[in-house]
């Protein structure tokens, strides 16, 4: 509990605050990918990606005037750089990422997830010529592969979808990670070299993301593909506003530390990590975890492990 007091008050007590960041973020976004999957089922992704980024706003403004942060220094290079980073990651990619979920169940949708870090960590060495070591790269890969073996494991009902719903699941799971990589590294340039503070970050980033998606809702209004009955069951609203809370508000604060104190690349492997998190929720929810999954959280562990130690 006090490395998470640390984070949030600036306190320097850890040398990996970037790396704790990433996995508080993913244990988070584990616990709102739950929620996220049962919503998805009465709330289109368009008006979920929508609803919780409204909460998220909120929420990240009156932290900021509870914490009294002032408004930062900003360039306009930087702050363009956030606002496309949140177009891009939050507006399009969250989008892609709840209608993957939709199409093909939320583990599958984590796998692909794994194709961010690597992509994140090419992207960055050409463009921010952030460059990894051997063992930062044994890491990497050895986090993938660990959660790829968790994800991948065959459901009981995998039988159950179409073609159609796994060529869509695998392109919206795809495009939501291309979007998570060039997002990450949009924010990471933003943020290496300057002042500005994570929660401004995750602010600038969300008001885009939301802003992106208002003429797309309103095509859809237009279209009459809004649902506004759901809207008037008072669990979907708590339901919504606790998944937005842990998966938009501290998630994204979180991810914001990790970027801005950690290398892009290890960033993003550690903060698609969220698979091993739900392990212990699936044990929680009656589900029966086997030797496959408890094997892939040790190989992943142990790829997090050369992350923090060896790097």
């Amino acid at each position: 509990m006090q490395i998470i007091f640390n984070i949030f008050l600036n306190i320097p007590l850890t040398d990996f605050k970037g790396e704790v960041a990433a996995l508080l973020a993913a244990g988070l976004w584990a616990v709102a990918s739950v929620v996220y999957g049962r919503l998805g089922q009465r709330i289109p992704p368009l008006q979920l990606n929508l609803l919780k980024g409204i909460i998220a706003i909120a929420l990240l403004t009156i932290t900021i005037f509870v914490r009294r942060e002032f408004f930062p220094i900003l360039t306009i290079v930087p702050l363009s750089l956030l606002l496309l980073s949140g177009i891009v990651g939050i507006g399009l990619g969250d989008l892609a990422f709840l209608a993957a979920i939709n199409s093909f169940g939320a583990r599958r949708t984590l796998l692909m997830g794994t194709l961010a870090p690597p992509m994140t960590a090419i992207i960055a060495q050409i463009f921010l010529q952030e460059k990894l070591n051997v063992n930062a790269w044994c890491g990497i890969l050895l986090t993938i592969v660990g959660v790829a073996w968790v994800v991948t494991e065959r459901l009981p009902d995998s039988s159950g979808n179409s073609s159609t719903q796994l060529s869509r699941g695998i392109g919206f799971g795809l495009l939501a990670a291309i979007a998570n990589a060039i997002g990450g590294v949009l924010s990471r340039a933003a943020l290496a070299n300057t002042s500005i503070p994570p929660l401004w970050a995750s602010l600038f980033r969300l008001i885009a993301g939301v802003l992106i998606l208002l003429p797309l809702v309103w095509l859809s209004w237009r279209r009459g593909r809004i649902i506004l009955s759901e809207l008037q069951s008072t669990r979907v609203i708590l339901a919504t506003c606790f998944a937005a809370f842990c998966g938009t508000y501290l998630g994204i604060w979180l991810q914001q530390t990790a970027i801005k104190f950690t290398p892009a690349g290890i960033a993003l492997t550690l903060l698609q990590t969220s698979p091993l998190f739900i392990m212990p929720l699936a044990i929680c929810m009656g589900e029966k975890v086997s030797f496959r999954a408890i094997a892939g959280v040790v190989i992943a562990i142990a790829g997090i492990a050369l992350l923090f130690y060896l790097r």
